[in-house]
């Protein structure tokens, strides 16, 4: 087996999809994940304004909406959580992702100051954060509130992994990548943008350039610029396709190089560390 198949099999990308089946998975995976857990009542998530986090929270709020009408339970809600740093850039194409979301409940947690403030404990221990390493940072100071939150509603935390971001590593470990359930897997960038296009979403949240934005130094750096490659690309690439050699070089590398980040922590008995 080619290292390409091997990694099409381990993220379980499809060639073809039919949009609305993986519409109704999604929705039904995150449906079934709450109903094994009694204790659970509520999804939570956070919105960046971005493709990934649109969909998978109108997914969530989707399959709460459903839950409640099939249970009659009024507590199941879904969170949308806004998460900046001070003041966000795009700060309107999230405001137009909630109204596309419609989510039941939506919380304002600004990160700046707890990042601020981590930052100087740790200059006053006598590490200064390189702007790169600030950006993670971020990402892990945002994770960490919204496990606050499903921890004080009942609640699990969703996450916008897919198959695109994992085969790169393109995610902070333990920031956006520490999440309790991920809808998207299995999906690359661009069947993404099928089923927002199918749920009727704003074209401008998912034709947009995708960017993390953590890097103040780099404000807006767009992902493929970051990666080196882009996610069309990476989607012919997951997709089976044969694609340019240098181009597949970059994915696989960068798929072998960010292996950590798809497993859990390292104990005596892994070995693929050695490779």
């Amino acid at each position: 087996m080619s290292l390409q198949q091997e990694i099409i099999e381990a993220l379980g990308v499809k060639p073809n999809i039919d949009v609305q089946e993986e519409i109704r998975t999604s929705v039904d995976f995150l449906k079934s994940y709450l109903k094994s857990n009694p204790a659970l009542k509520t999804l939570v998530l956070g919105i960046s304004g971005g493709q990934d986090s649109t969909l998978a929270g109108k997914l969530s709020q989707t399959a709460i909406r459903e839950l409640r009408e099939e249970s009659g339970n009024q507590d199941y809600t879904f969170i949308a959580v806004r998460l900046p740093y001070g003041v966000q850039a795009d700060e309107q194409d999230c405001q137009d992702a909630l109204d596309f979301i419609q989510p039941d409940r939506t919380l304002v947690v600004n990160i700046k100051e707890a990042v601020l403030a981590s930052e100087r404990a740790l200059q006053e221990a006598g590490i200064t954060l390189t702007d790169y390493v600030r950006g993670n940072e971020k990402a892990r100071e945002r994770m960490k509130a919204q496990y606050s939150i499903a921890g004080m509603t009942s609640g699990a935390v969703v996450g916008t992994d897919h198959a695109a971001e994992a085969v790169t590593g393109f995610f902070t470990k333990y920031g956006d990548g520490g999440t309790d359930i991920n809808p998207l897997f299995r999906l690359n960038k661009g069947q993404g943008k099928q089923l927002l296009k199918a749920l009727g979403c704003p074209e401008h949240l998912y034709l947009k350039h995708p960017t993390a934005d953590l890097e103040d130094d780099r404000p807006g750096l767009q992902d493929e610029v970051a990666l080196g490659v882009t996610y069309q690309m990476i989607d012919d690439y997951l997709e089976g396709k044969q694609i340019d050699a240098d181009a597949a070089k970059t994915i696989e590398g960068w798929y072998l190089k960010t292996e950590h980040k798809r497993r859990p922590p390292v104990t005596v008995f892994d070995d693929f560390w050695k490779k």
